[in-house]
C-alpha cells in the first residue's frame, strides 16, 4: 500500500507520456525484419515455381520444397532479417540510459527468435497446403504452388 501511490504516480508522470513514441520507435526495426521474412518467404517460394515451370521435373520439385522446410535454419538466408532487427540495439541503448531497459540483447534475440518461428510456420503451412498437389498433373503442380503461396502470404 505505500508503495503503490507513488509507484503509480512516478509510472504516470515519466513513463506513460513517453509509450506511444517508445512503441512507435521500436516498431520500425521490429515491422522492417518481418517483412523482411515474408519478402524472403516470397523470393524462395518464386524460386520454386520459375524453376519447376522450366524443368517440369517432380523429383526436383520435391528436393527444392525439402530445401525451403530448411529455411528458417538457414543462417545465412536468414541474415538479412536479423540484421534489420539489430537496429533495436541502438534505438534501446537512448532507452537503457533513460528507462534504466536492461538486456537488450535479450529482447533483439527474442524478435529474432520469432522471426525464425515465423518462417518456420510458414514454411510448414506451405508444405501442409502443397502436399497433396503434388500428386497432380505438371500443368496444374504450378499453378497450386502459386495458390499455396499467396494462401501463406496472407
Amino acid at each position: 500500500a505505500t508503495v503503490s501511490e507513488p509507484a503509480q504516480k512516478c509510472c504516470t508522470e515519466h513513463i506513460q507520456p513517453f509509450l506511444a513514441s517508445i512503441l512507435e520507435e521500436l516498431m520500425g526495426p521490429v515491422s522492417s525484419g518481418f517483412t523482411e521474412v515474408r519478402a524472403l518467404f516470397d523470393k524462395e517460394v518464386n524460386e520454386i515455381i520459375q524453376d519447376f515451370q522450366k524443368t517440369n521435373d517432380i523429383t526436383k520439385l520435391k528436393e527444392n520444397v525439402d530445401q525451403l522446410m530448411n529455411l528458417p535454419f538457414n543462417s545465412v538466408k536468414m541474415e538479412p532479417c536479423y540484421l534489420k532487427v539489430n537496429l533495436l540495439q541502438e534505438l534501446l541503448q537512448d532507452l537503457k540510459s533513460r528507462f534504466k531497459i536492461y538486456h537488450i540483447d535479450f529482447v533483439i534475440q527474442r524478435t529474432q527468435n520469432f522471426m525464425q518461428e515465423l518462417m518456420e510456420n510458414a514454411v510448414y503451412t506451405f508444405e501442409q497446403l502443397f502436399s497433396p498437389s503434388r500428386q497432380a498433373d505438371s500443368a496444374k503442380v504450378a499453378t497450386s504452388i502459386e495458390k499455396v503461396r499467396l494462401r501463406v502470404l496472407k
